[in-house]
């Protein structure tokens, strides 16, 4: 059974180590995760950061996925079906394209941090709002996200709950997407 594992950047996958996720199946994320980490897969669908990347040199020597590859940069363009799509849902969708079986979702919070603000472990940096911000609007990523579960009904995914992970009743209708909540899931795959 090949698993994978989806970065979202809510504040809820602080603490994850993201090496060790790696060596348990190939990790896919988004945007300013490169900063950090590699991912086996990264895809960014906004146009600044997405340029940002691609001139860094990063997808000439890794995976990356972008709406609108420049040429001779080394980004591949996101499929079709999910070309709209945000950043968060097209990795998803990526992960299941690549057969991948059971997909756990990490930092997919889609509501607000504790204390009611934008909740993004890259917030008050370069393209990303203030930690006193609004939260971001969410029901693009939830729309879309359920549209991939939805698409891929053999593939379990599995989105993981931390203290800022909203709850989301869209995703209550469908059976192949449970909810795990980190604890489980850190015991599950002996982290």
């Amino acid at each position: 059974m090949s698993i994978a594992f989806v970065l979202g950047n809510g504040i809820s996958r602080q603490g994850i180590s993201l090496d060790q996720l790696g060596q348990r199946g190939p990790v896919y994320g988004c945007n300013a995760l490169y900063r950090e980490y590699a991912p086996s897969i990264l895809v960014a669908t906004d146009r600044p950061i997405a340029e940002q990347i691609q001139h860094s040199g990063y997808a000439q020597k890794h995976k990356f996925y972008t709406r609108k590859p420049i040429d001779g940069l080394g980004a591949m363009r996101i499929p079709q079906a999910y070309w709209g799509f945000s950043s968060g849902p097209a990795a998803v969708a990526l992960a299941a394209l690549d057969r991948n079986v059971h997909i756990y979702m990490l930092g997919f919070d889609m509501g607000p941090n504790n204390a009611g603000k934008f909740n993004n472990v890259y917030a008050n940096t370069e393209f990303y709002k203030s930690s006193a911000a609004t939260p971001t609007y969410t029901g693009n990523w939830t729309r879309q996200l359920c549209q991939v579960v939805n698409d891929f009904s053999k593939v379990n995914f599995y989105r993981i709950k931390g203290h800022t992970t909203a709850e989301i009743a869209q995703f209550q209708h469908l059976t192949n997407l449970k909810h795990l909540h980190i604890e489980d899931f850190l015991a599950l795959i002996n982290m």
